[in-house]
């Protein structure tokens, strides 16, 4: 009897998670939607948009990486879901093979040095991404810049990228499958994550919710599906509650004669039949839950795990 283990098909087959971290609005999102080629994290220009650890999945010839982006890490928030969101960012340093640390060209925060610090307590090698050089006209401003953030510290690579117009992925991507561990794929070829449609779904509504309210308002909302059918007709029916945390807020949304919650709930459901490849019908409704965002069960039970 041979007790060795089958040989797998491909010794050069490369697959492991990879973490995206970094302050609010360096662009994580927008970097992940376009290491995978798929929009899957929502995008907005206002900070802290990711309250959630997202799965995004890019199959390649010699390896599969599993990309996990992660929330914002930010100092300051002093209510139940800041802690969680950190808690979410920094949990994903546990469970993988490789950091990419995102920061904003020309700019390092002590929000940056915070992560950094995290980072380098993991243990984990870690590449640096500086996103948004389309932003900077002279590229060797950058060299500066580049000498003082990366004195002292052990980055395994640094890369110049654009999220935003995909300038520089592919270079990070091959420096990224170099560094994964020699192992079989764990998803199959056409899988983009391991989120489910409910999720996405609310997801969509909630990038409207960031995009078309104020600076203040988006972050007293959240979403939850209560409805989620799939017809004979291949139409979804999908009903959410938009959450809010006060009175006056559920007006804001709603609008006059109901029209803002309207352009949000068209905008969301086109969103989501693109995503999805087929029709949906989406029915909103606007409900109070005083002070969710500072409410330990209220947080449970939208989802908001650590």
């Amino acid at each position: 009897m041979n007790d060795t283990a089958p040989e797998p098909a491909d010794k050069n087959h490369r697959c492991g998670r990879v973490a995206l971290l970094g302050r609010p609005n360096v662009g994580k999102s927008t970097l992940l939607n376009g290491l995978i080629g798929y929009r899957l994290s929502i995008v907005s220009p206002k900070p802290q948009t990711t309250r959630h650890r997202i799965l995004g999945i890019a199959t390649r010839p010699d390896g599969q990486i599993l990309y996990v982006d992660t929330p914002g890490l930010h100092i300051g928030g002093r209510r139940a879901l800041n802690r969680r969101i950190n808690r979410a960012a920094l949990h994903a340093l546990d469970e993988v093979d490789l950091v990419v640390q995102i920061i904003e060209a020309r700019r390092w925060t002590d929000e940056d040095e915070a992560v950094w610090k995290a980072i380098a307590a993991s243990g984990r090698p870690c590449l640096l991404a500086i996103n948004k050089v389309d932003a900077v006209k002279n590229k060797d401003a950058l060299l500066p810049f580049i000498a003082e953030i990366t004195a002292g510290r052990t980055y395994a690579g640094v890369f110049l990228v654009s999220a935003r117009r995909r300038d520089g992925l592919d270079a990070i991507e091959r420096a990224i499958l170099e560094r994964l561990p020699v192992a079989p794929a764990v998803h199959a070829e056409d899988e983009i994550t391991d989120r489910s449609e409910r999720f996405l779904a609310a997801e969509q509504v909630r990038e409207q919710l960031m995009r078309q309210l104020g600076q203040e308002l988006p972050y007293a909302t959240t979403v939850e599906i209560e409805q989620f059918v799939e017809r004979d007709d291949g139409m979804s029916e999908i009903g959410a509650v938009i959450w809010v945390e006060r009175t006056g807020q559920k007006a804001i949304v709603i609008g006059a004669g109901g029209e803002r919650l309207k352009e949000i709930g068209t905008a969301a459901r086109l969103a989501i039949e693109r995503l999805f490849g087929r029709r949906v019908f989406l029915r909103l409704w606007v409900r109070v839950r005083e002070n969710w965002s500072d409410d330990e069960a209220a947080l449970v039970r939208f989802g908001y795990d650590d």
